[in-house]
């Protein structure tokens, strides 16, 4: 916004102000004369309308008059504020955008904090003194040490965090013992898939043919962000789904690596699994992404600390 530039007067007192006018009179009268005479030497006629001055004409032709210059200063001063509410105005909505982002950030770190509150327990702490964070652990180190941790009061998966070489590496394969969890699977048809159009899904694993494909393409959006859609690197679209079926039932997992990130994670068991089960299960799942393209394993339960592992 520009400057804005008011002019201000000083106030005389009505003797000045009539002194002034008196002057300003004085002049007009003395030019009036010396051009009358000039007039008259040369043999022209005087014009009586210039003898005489009208006040009214001095007053206009010589100064604003203190009213008028009031008017001007209230006319700048009203546009100067009328500008600057303007202003206002244009940057109140982004002012509240910025204070409710404020708001938003110290009501996400109140949160993390409190989550970490949480997960520093009495438990989780006396956990971490059992395990050193420096220190590679062979599988069977790794699941004595796994055992001694102080348990949850529900049955905790046995999580296998792997960081692979490179990204895009994925597969499928059959756990000896499987996850420990029983997984709903079923094979898609008209109910299932009008259950689905509803928001409607009672089951963790759906397995399809061919040709029901093009009927699934009226569900993805449902189906896919959830992971369910049916697809023929995981073994869920075959012209067999019941033989799909008993394979996914008897401990087949897919996996891969995160699209953001070298990373694979998967459930190899339960806590409650004897150490051979859980070894069965680590070992086939490490020979199924392949020694090769590993760089570390890290081995844990849901609520346990990490146990780093030799590859």
């Amino acid at each position: 916004m520009g400057k804005i530039r008011v002019k201000t007067f000083e106030q005389a007192s009505p003797e000045e102000e009539a002194k002034l006018k008196a002057k300003r009179e004085a002049k007009k009268a003395e030019k009036i004369a010396t051009k009358n005479e000039q007039r008259a030497a040369e043999g022209k006629k005087i014009n009586p309308q210039t003898e005489e001055v009208a006040p009214s004409e001095v007053t206009e032709t010589s100064a604003p008059t203190e009213e008028v210059l009031s008017d001007e200063v209230a006319t700048e001063e009203t546009k100067a504020t009328e500008a600057v509410t303007e202003t206002k105005t244009k940057e109140k909505p982004a002012r509240l955008a910025e204070d409710e982002s404020k708001r938003a950030k110290k009501t996400k770190k109140a949160k993390f904090a409190q989550a970490s509150k949480k997960t520093d327990s009495k438990r989780h702490k006396e956990n971490l003194t059992v395990v050193s964070k420096t220190q590679t652990y062979s599988l069977d180190q790794a699941l004595v040490t796994l055992k001694k941790f102080k348990k949850s009061k529900f049955d905790e998966s046995v999580e296998l965090h792997i960081n692979t070489k490179e990204k895009g590496i994925s597969g499928q394969v059959v756990l000896p013992h499987g996850t420990g969890k029983t997984l709903v699977i079923k094979i898609a048809d008209d109910a299932i898939l009008a259950e689905v159009a509803k928001g409607k899904i009672n089951f963790d694993v759906l397995v399809a043919t061919p040709s029901m494909m093009p009927q699934l393409a009226r569900v993805a959006k449902v189906l896919g962000p959830r992971g369910l859609m049916p697809n023929p690197k995981n073994g869920t679209i075959t012209d067999k789904p019941e033989e799909a079926v008993k394979k996914l039932s008897g401990g087949q997992i897919n996996y891969k690596t995160e699209s953001q990130a070298p990373v694979i994670h998967a459930v190899v068991g339960k806590i409650s699994f004897d150490d051979k089960k859980l070894s069965d299960n680590i070992t086939t799942f490490v020979g199924s992404v392949g020694a090769a393209n590993i760089a570390s394993i890290t081995l844990k339960s849901t609520m346990s600390p990490a146990i780093k592992i030799s590859v």
